[in-house]
């Protein structure tokens, strides 16, 4: 068989083409201390700086390994960008979203007639330029953002959740709102060069809201995200946090390439639920990558892979205190893995 490029390599096996071998790449966030350290490039700064995300994105590749090269490293930029109170992260931890900005439709006409250029949007897009310049052809330049229905939450507030079951009119224009955005992003992140996309979806999960409630306010909305891809050559990657095992049909009946799954998931139960997806993960971020040692990353990486798992990765982003070393004994997992 072929030996491929790491760009060739995901792009076969996200699309169920057959590989010489298992890329190795995190579809979740990738930034760390260590990685920092070596590039010079640190949070919180490497959150708003598009040469200093860059950077940090690149040292995935460089010091690490993975063959790929992925941002952000948050889930915050979208919410900040239509004004909600962000909690400012630090070198270790990630900002949060602690102050809301939609309560009615009437808010959400107001957020209308936004600039994809201005705030960390115009950031992120700005990086993917960058790293496109410097690694487009010859490794993957994965987009990622948070899904609308957890841009629906991050915007409206805890009362999403109950807004979902008491008022289906204003839910459903929110969710359009938040998926017209969704689409809009995504496209300008392929313009700039990302040739993947990742939906990053945590809230969105039938475990959580319930099957009749996912089909109605989210499979839809991801459709509209992956159709758009499609029609572009992008794959779609969708990671729901918690224990989807139930949802995985679901999941895939929006379209999506690839699903990542987290640690509550049995690798050889969700490989058996769905029919064409890829299935991502599964290793868990911290008590097996961040806290235990790289052959006891190898022992647990190897079970995910007797079990069938897609492609070998984090069960969730990557905790920010993670040895190199650690990532680095997945990396060499992966790379030695054959179909």
């Amino acid at each position: 068989m072929a030996e491929y490029t790491p760009k060739e390599r995901l792009s076969r096996a996200l699309t169920g083409q057959p590989v010489d071998r298992m890329p190795a790449v995190s579809v979740t966030q990738t930034g760390t201390v260590e990685q920092m350290e070596a590039c010079g490039s640190f949070w919180p700064e490497a959150n708003n700086d598009a040469e200093k995300m860059a950077a940090l994105a690149e040292a995935g590749y460089t010091v690490v390994g993975f063959e790929a090269v992925r941002v952000p490293f948050d889930i915050t930029a979208e919410a900040e960008f239509f004004g909600c109170q962000i909690k400012a992260g630090t070198k270790e931890q990630q900002p949060s979203v602690v102050g809301h900005v939609v309560k009615t439709v009437e808010d959400i006409e107001k957020l209308k007639g936004y600039d994809l250029d201005h705030g960390r949007i115009g950031v992120v897009c700005e990086a993917i330029k960058i790293l496109t310049d410097k690694y487009g052809d010859e490794l993957p330049i994965m987009g990622s953002m948070i899904g609308p229905f957890s841009l629906a939450q991050h915007i409206n507030g805890d009362d999403w959740f109950m807004a979902i079951f008491t008022d289906e009119a204003f839910g459903l224009t929110l969710m359009e709102f938040t998926t017209e955005f969704n689409v809009a992003y995504a496209k300008k992140m392929v313009e700039n060069g990302a040739d993947t996309m990742v939906i990053i979806d945590p809230t969105a999960s039938a475990q959580l809201i319930g099957a009749e409630f996912y089909d109605k306010f989210v499979v839809p909305y991801h459709r509209k995200i992956v159709d758009a891809m499609h029609k572009l050559n992008v794959p779609v990657v969708l990671h729901v946090c918690g224990d989807t095992t139930q949802g995985l049909m679901l999941m895939e009946s929006s379209g999506v390439d690839a699903i990542s799954v987290d640690q509550n998931v049995d690798i050889a139960t969700a490989v058996g639920k769905v029919d064409k997806a890829v299935i991502v993960g599964n290793l868990d971020p911290v008590n097996v990558l961040w806290n235990k040692d790289p052959d006891t990353i190898r022992e647990q990486s190897q079970k995910v892979l007797d079990a069938g798992v897609g492609l070998l990765a984090p069960g969730c982003g990557i905790v920010s205190k993670t040895p190199t070393a650690n990532l680095q004994a997945m990396v060499e997992m992966a790379k030695n893995h054959k179909y």
